[in-house]
């Protein structure tokens, strides 16, 4: 009786710790969908379930006339889009070269990219913007992304390397007594083995920019270049006629393309990310 008692204790809390971490997660979500749907632009009058709901808001982001939320969905797209596919290409390479050859400096390369992974990009905005400045990138995304692809390397060359070293090697020394080059065993072997980190890989450099306002807000100065970040910031900045719940309108939209992403990978999201940090 004692054994069922303490069964149903622990139980019960953990579906209480449960529920208070879902209230936590989702009441600001509500709010924020909630908002989107209010009239008016103040938030003094919105609530979560809207009496008068309304569309107006998601309206007017999509009218060009009146907002470039368009451009800024777009410029984010960009910029997110070509920082995963440069980020998943070079973190493959450096991973691949760190977990398959041995080579003067790898272990000081390694403790190296330890290191860089400890200091955030925004810890380093002076020497960013300054060497923005002399190469001609500022109010650029060639120059942001750049940025987002430096600063991504670090950490997920740890990870994808954890899970590599985990592929057999004897599989590559197969390959080469049949007469299989090192680009055509990185190719045709191993990669298509490391799907699950390089989806893994893929959705952090995706998401990265999307989330990033300090660095954005640094080097864009166009309000036709702004990413989301930027441009919904300034929809709430102004100092008179704050549209906060036109930023609510937004910033739920913004959810759309990650959500995709992470339903499109979530199959290899768990297995890459939990094999990639037990090794290395």
């Amino acid at each position: 009786m004692s054994m069922k008692r303490q069964k149903i204790i622990r139980l019960t809390l953990t579906y209480l710790v449960v529920f208070v971490m879902f209230v936590i997660i989702l009441y600001p979500l509500a709010w924020i969908v909630g908002s989107s749907f209010n009239p008016g632009q103040s938030l003094s009058g919105s609530s979560i379930i809207p009496k008068n709901a309304t569309l107006a808001h998601y309206k007017e982001l999509f009218d060009t006339s009146k907002s470039k939320y368009l451009y800024w969905y777009w410029n984010s797209l960009k910029v997110s889009v070509l920082t995963m596919v440069s980020t998943v290409i070079l973190v493959s390479l450096t991973a691949y070269a760190f977990s398959r050859y041995r080579f003067f400096g790898r272990k000081n390369g390694l403790m190296t990219f330890l290191i860089l992974q400890m200091i955030p990009n925004f810890a380093a905005l002076i020497a960013i913007y300054i060497l923005a400045t002399l190469t001609h990138l500022i109010d650029s995304h060639l120059g942001l992304i750049l940025v987002y692809v430096g600063g991504q390397i670090p950490m997920n060359t740890w990870l994808m390397k954890g899970y590599l070293d985990t592929i057999p090697k004897e599989l590559d020394e197969s390959a080469k007594i049949d007469g299989a080059g090192h680009l055509r065993i990185f190719f045709q072997i191993v990669m298509p083995l490391a799907t699950p980190i390089i989806a893994v890989v893929a959705l952090f450099a995706f998401i990265a920019p999307f989330a990033d306002f300090i660095i954005a807000s640094i080097l864009l100065r166009t309000e036709k270049n702004y990413t989301l970040a930027v441009g919904l910031y300034d929809l709430v900045a102004k100092q008179f006629g704050a549209e906060f719940t036109t930023f609510a309108a937004g910033a739920v939209l913004i959810a759309v393309p990650i959500a995709i992403l992470f339903l499109s990978f979530q199959r290899y999201f768990v297995s890459g990310l939990t094999a990639g940090g037990t090794k290395g």
